[in-house]
């Protein structure tokens, strides 16, 4: 059984009766649509950034094209974005017509190295998307003064950052719009799919109201400009307010886990584990490791009955999806030298101390053979 797996059983058996008590409060009050409970929680959601606005939408791969396209990017445009993180940051690039700009990472932190941003900022550059990734942030100072210097709109994918700070602000908090997903295993999860978007910017909200519903205002069937069915779920919004009300415990119980595995892995020749950036708060959302030869201590702990993930593997600009694009070897070498020596150890909350210790028995076991 897998990890993730795993982490949604044991969080489910232990907030059962709420998550249970959140769908039956929905199906009683019979607003399935757009009801009190998204209407609640993009409020809730809105108030803990400390921002006056939050649109509830369908997944967070939703969230990103939705805000790209509130924010007026478009055919034509350019996204500088990092090819270290999952697919659908890159897709939703791709997905409102507009073309992903590369820039490689830090070696000692996997973030958007923001140093080489100016050097890929052009004529048709319209869009900064930096990615809080693996659950810390992204130094958005030099971002955000880039994007102020060429007039540039400024989108934050926090999908891996629930919570996360850096100097003490929010992830989501400092561009034109921030996307967040909702997916099972994130810090802050649903029970099936689900995203938002969080803006400062009261008609960057109405765009994103009326593009999440066909691109009409609620309830009245006029188009504008043409939208999807992009709506959060009664029920998962109602679960989401729940969880909400947990997220800094969630926090707080993944440090704990990446404290244990600091105490007992710290010590281990070879293996490198996850720096934290200066002035952040990282919130732990997949405990990212590296070794050289990674691919051989995977196979040697599936002896173990320990299956872990790779997050991750391929590099977008190296998948095939993406050959148009015109990237080759070595044009992100950091990224790419990156993807053959990561892999993740068991995160969330639930994780019990001795199922860890296990894994860290383990991993100290076939490293220290290598």
């Amino acid at each position: 059984m897998s990890t993730y797996v795993w982490q949604y059983l044991n969080e489910y058996r232990e907030e059962r009766a709420d998550i249970l008590d959140a769908v039956e409060t929905v199906f009683e009050s019979g607003q399935l649509i757009l009801g009190t409970s998204v209407r609640s929680f993009e409020e809730e959601f809105a108030a803990y950034h400390g921002l006056p606005y939050c649109t509830g939408v369908d997944n967070g791969t939703n969230a990103l094209v939705l805000g790209l396209r509130a924010l007026g990017i478009g055919p034509g445009d350019e996204v500088v974005t990092v090819s270290n993180t999952a697919a659908p940051t890159v897709v939703a690039i791709d997905a409102v017509g507009a073309t992903p700009v590369f820039v490689d990472v830090h070696e000692e932190n996997y973030l958007m190295d923001t140093g080489r941003l100016r050097s890929v900022i052009g004529p048709r550059t319209r869009c900064l998307l930096p990615v809080h990734l693996y659950g810390q942030s992204v130094d958005m100072t030099p971002v955000l003064e880039l994007a102020a210097e060429h007039d540039l709109k400024v989108l934050e994918d926090c999908a891996q950052a629930h919570g996360a700070r850096r100097h003490g602000r929010l992830v989501g908090t400092q561009g034109h719009a921030a996307a967040f997903s909702f997916y099972p295993t994130k810090v802050l999860g649903a029970y099936g799919d689900g995203g938002a978007v969080v803006t400062p910017d009261a008609e960057v909200d109405r765009r994103l109201r009326r593009l999440r519903y066909y691109g009409m205002e609620e309830r009245y069937y006029v188009v504008d400009t043409p939208g999807h069915n992009s709506r959060l779920d009664e029920v998962q919004a109602e679960i989401l307010r729940r969880k909400l009300r947990r997220l800094d415990a969630y926090v707080e119980g993944r440090r704990a886990v990446a404290r244990r595995y600091e105490e007992g892995l710290g010590d281990l020749d070879g293996l490198v584990l996850p720096t934290t950036a200066e002035g952040n708060d990282h919130v732990y959302y997949v405990y990212v490791v590296r070794h050289p030869e990674r691919d051989r201590i995977l196979e040697a702990l599936t002896a173990y009955d320990i299956h872990l993930n790779i997050s991750y593997p391929w590099p977008v600009h190296t998948m095939s999806g993406f050959a148009h694009l015109g990237y080759g070897p070595g044009d992100l070498p950091v990224t790419e030298r990156l993807a053959g020596e990561i892999f993740s150890l068991p995160m969330y909350p639930s994780l019990r101390p001795d199922a860890q210790e296990k894994v860290i028995d383990a991993v100290r076991e076939v490293v220290g053979s290598l």
